[in-house]
């Protein structure tokens, strides 16, 4: 990984300077964020030969029913305050400036804009795979950017199948869900073992999802 590095991404700004780096772009709500993001981002980071992995936090998916969905600005200080410390690790409100719901090909081509010599790398989840011909603009997606996937608890993806500029995470699957996590703390069950410290606490302190 470079040392290269995009000063004040934390909120978005229209008018950044890029710096040429190797981006891996994570996107999600992110409701809230768990161990399982981390340690995936951490894989990302580390065997896509990226230099910056930044967690694109979305105000709404355009395949979710976002009923139960935070304020947009407690789950990105969630996010910021999870990552902080981590190297590599960055955070964008990008899509909280661009039309809803957030389809990733329109938050790609921004990004690209903004930052035209950089390059970006998609990571999803082996179901969003599984669904990507019916993503929007998914053979521009294809056509212009490298994607990682990560393959979710009972998934079996052949490696064989996948085009060119796609491939497999190789990394231990950790059976956590946002969902389970919100139901916990509803039922007052603790978090602790589940979510990042900043994030527990963060969580505890607003009274978030009870």
């Amino acid at each position: 990984m470079g040392t290269k590095t995009i000063k004040n991404l934390d909120y978005f700004t229209p008018d950044a300077t890029d710096s040429g780096l190797r981006i891996g772009i994570f996107g999600g709500t992110f409701n809230p964020l768990h161990n399982g993001h981390v340690a995936l981002a951490k894989a990302f980071l580390r065997q896509a030969g990226l230099d910056e992995v930044w967690f694109v936090v979305s105000p709404q998916n355009p395949f979710k029913k976002n009923d139960a969905l935070l304020d947009d600005s407690l789950r990105l200080e969630m996010v910021r305050k999870a990552v902080a410390d981590i190297p590599g690790m960055r955070v964008s409100d990008v899509e909280f400036h661009l039309p809803r719901p957030s389809f990733m090909y329109v938050t790609l081509r921004h990004l690209r804009k903004v930052y035209p010599h950089c390059t970006f790398t998609l990571l999803i989840g082996g179901d969003n795979w599984a669904a990507f011909d019916r993503w929007a603009n998914a053979d521009e997606i294809l056509a212009n950017y490298d994607i990682v996937v990560y393959p979710r608890s009972g998934e079996v993806i052949d490696p064989a199948t996948l085009p060119a500029n796609v491939r497999l995470l190789n990394t231990r699957l950790i059976d956590i869900s946002s969902t389970l996590i919100r139901r916990r703390i509803a039922e007052g069950l603790p978090v602790d073992a589940l979510v990042p410290p900043a994030v527990a606490a963060f969580i505890t302190e607003k009274g978030l999802y009870r």
